[in-house]
């Protein structure tokens, strides 16, 4: 049996995983990330009872119930970096002996549901709307460093997607998951479906110009034209390929909600986005409830 060296299953002083600050009884099967660690207690302020607390770095977990469902909420920090650190530990916590730092036999697979903000790509999409995303296609670069396939409707996507944007090697080699289709179908009515994709920053990748240009100007007007069959991109933010493509390899449940904050095709952005995203947990939190 494999044994975990204590070098790459890292673990604090009280046993429990490193980063998040976990042990296994204090994480439910039921996950919600947001990336805000202060959106951790504006999720759980809904919840029936909260039972366990914690926080490390960026990373704050609220642990309880609503009614007689476990659910935690987890704050992943910004960005796919911070992703490859909690899927993997989300997935330690569930599916390795801490104690003996071996991998379990009966495999234990979470839903992870990410509750974020992003930025719509199309005019018909406006602020304040929501997003299920039915792909991330991934313009980082975190999934090349792990084994993973596509099926053949993302491999077409995917070359489609390369094409028609004109993505080169210097800029990004893309990559495409797909979400949880038994956790989509809950989220369609009110809700836009469609492509998400994951950018490594902010600004430039992003098309946003301050005081640096950019290499790609056009980009934010190849992703908004890119079709392929019934998909386009809906919108971009910086978490949900990362979270779809580790899901997908570790055999989780995986999906990514997002409201709008802001149109990049009509310069628009939200009066109130705190209320806006608000409104999205209590929608999410009441489909949760009877999954």
């Amino acid at each position: 049996m494999h044994h975990i060296a204590a070098s790459e299953l890292i673990l604090n002083s009280r046993g429990a995983i490193y980063h998040l600050d976990l042990l296994p009884e204090e994480l439910a099967s039921t996950i919600i990330t947001v990336g805000d660690p202060d959106r951790v207690p504006a999720v759980s302020k809904y919840f029936d009872a909260i039972e366990h607390r914690s926080q490390h770095r960026e990373f704050v977990t609220h642990t309880g119930r609503i009614g007689d469902k476990n659910i935690s909420v987890i704050s992943t920090g910004i960005g796919t970096d911070n992703i490859d650190i909690v899927m993997n530990e989300l997935d330690a916590l569930v599916n390795i002996d801490l104690t003996s730092r071996t991998i379990k036999n009966d495999f234990t697979s979470l839903r992870v549901i990410r509750i974020g903000t992003s930025g719509s790509l199309q005019a018909d999409i406006p602020v304040d709307s929501f997003v299920a995303s039915s792909h991330g296609i991934g313009i980082d670069n975190l999934l090349h460093f792990y084994r993973h396939d596509n099926n053949m409707e993302e491999k077409e996507l995917l070359q489609s997607f390369i094409t028609q944007t004109q993505l080169h090697d210097n800029i990004a080699i893309p990559y495409i998951s797909s979400a949880s289709v038994a956790l989509i179908k809950y989220f369609t009515q009110n809700y836009f479906n469609g492509i998400t994709v994951t950018c490594p920053g902010f600004y430039g990748p992003q098309g946003r110009i301050l005081r640096m240009g950019l290499t790609y100007p056009g980009f934010i007007e190849r992703l908004t034209e890119f079709n392929f069959g019934q998909y386009r991109v809906c919108n971009f933010e910086m978490e949900t390929s990362g979270i779809y493509g580790l899901g997908k390899i570790l055999g989780h449940q995986c999906l990514s909600l997002s409201t709008i904050v802001a149109n990049r095709v009509n310069k628009t952005f939200s009066k109130d986005g705190t209320a806006s995203v608000n409104n999205l947990i209590k929608k999410t939190l009441e489909i949760i409830a009877e999954i």
